[in-house]
């Protein structure tokens, strides 16, 4: 008997079977395939995996998150109930952080409720080993969550989820898809011209061969939770690579082992990510009803919820890593490391004034 095809032969086969496939349907694939997808592999985070993660570099990334949701949690009058949801936990570090400084203001732990969205097991296991004093709740879908006021958290989540990319050509706009050439996975474009009617305003005059990507994925999840809530009250806090306004460009990325790698090979062993269209993303909450503030960078978003006080406190307690302290503040922050790179996104119940944004 032979053995099961792997992830890169069951792509092929379905383009030979059914055509060239979308690059949505490619990154899904690559990444959350039932049983041989990316995020169904092992640990990809740390100096081992492919990529480290702000949360990784230093305690005071979740510190500071802590303190802005329970910021919020005080405004909304403190409800005995309430959940906070992690969109793509990684290791539980972020929210391990986050609950250590919050859990402090009195009666947060009790009216918690907390919830992971993640598909990973391994990472699943190391989320149950740090936050399991907390009685986590795994999720698979964005609506099962308690009937109180839902405050969530998504760092680096809506970078990872598919896009389609569109190319300008002389008729029109042409879809890029993953088909095969000479047995080989390559782009090409769909034959069948999209109109620029059909496009963004912004971008539907672009110049030829400009590259569009639509986050289909990513506005999908964030209606889904702004309408939760709109209705529920709370708070939506993302935190990804991105840019504020829509714009062509293209950013699909493949990282393996911290270096780039082509994202046509290896498809389960490499992470594919694109850019965050943040504009889109404040256009669908405040269709929902929220109030979206002005996107910051991470670099201000830090800066404004107190990190230079943080790392003056924890190197006053630990002066032997004040070296290590700063260094990692500066990562986080300055603006030719994550600072500019990174954008801060929150849209939450009107009324609501959420620290850290201007």
């Amino acid at each position: 008997m032979s053995d099961a095809p792997t992830l890169p032969e069951l792509i092929d086969m379905q383009i030979r079977t059914t055509g060239p496939m979308s690059v949505a349907t490619y990154m899904g694939l690559c990444l959350t395939h039932p049983s041989k997808g990316y995020y169904k592999g092992a640990d990809p985070l740390g100096a081992a995996g492919d990529f480290v993660t702000a949360p990784e570099i230093s305690q005071m990334f979740g510190e500071l998150i802590g303190f802005f949701f329970v910021s919020l949690w005080q405004q909304m009058g403190s409800p005995k109930e309430f959940t906070l949801l992690e969109l793509g936990p990684g290791r539980g570090t972020l929210m391990a952080d986050m609950l250590r400084v919050a859990c402090r203001a009195e009666g947060f732990r009790d009216g918690l409720d907390l919830r992971l969205f993640e598909t990973n097991p391994a990472l699943i296991a190391e989320q149950n080993a740090r936050l399991e004093p907390y009685g986590p709740k795994w999720i698979d879908g964005f609506d099962k969550v308690g009937p109180g006021p839902l405050l969530v958290v998504a760092n680096e989540f809506f970078d990872a989820l598919p896009i389609r990319q569109f190319v300008r050509g002389v008729d029109g706009w042409h879809e890029r898809m993953v088909g095969l050439s000479d047995g080989k996975r390559s782009f090409g474009l769909s034959p069948t011209p999209i109109p620029a009617s059909a496009m963004p305003e912004a971008v539907a005059n672009a110049e030829p061969n400009s590259v569009l990507e639509v986050g289909l994925a990513n506005g999908e999840v964030m209606t889904r939770l702004a309408r939760t809530v709109s209705t529920q009250g709370g708070a939506i806090l993302a935190i990804d690579y991105g840019y504020a306004r829509t714009q062509t460009g293209e950013t699909l990325q493949g990282v393996r082992r911290h270096q780039y790698a082509d994202v046509l090979d290896a498809p389960g062993e490499v992470d594919l990510s694109a850019h965050v269209d943040f504009e889109a993303l404040g256009a669908v909450a405040a269709k929902a009803g929220l109030t979206v503030q002005p996107l910051a960078t991470q670099g201000q978003f830090l800066t404004r919820m107190g990190i230079n006080d943080r790392a003056k406190a924890l190197s006053g307690a630990n002066p032997g890593s004040a070296a290590d302290i700063a260094s990692a503040k500066a990562r986080l922050v300055a603006p030719e490391q994550m600072g500019n790179l990174f954008k801060a996104f929150c849209a939450a119940s009107p009324g609501l004034q959420p620290p850290g944004f201007a």
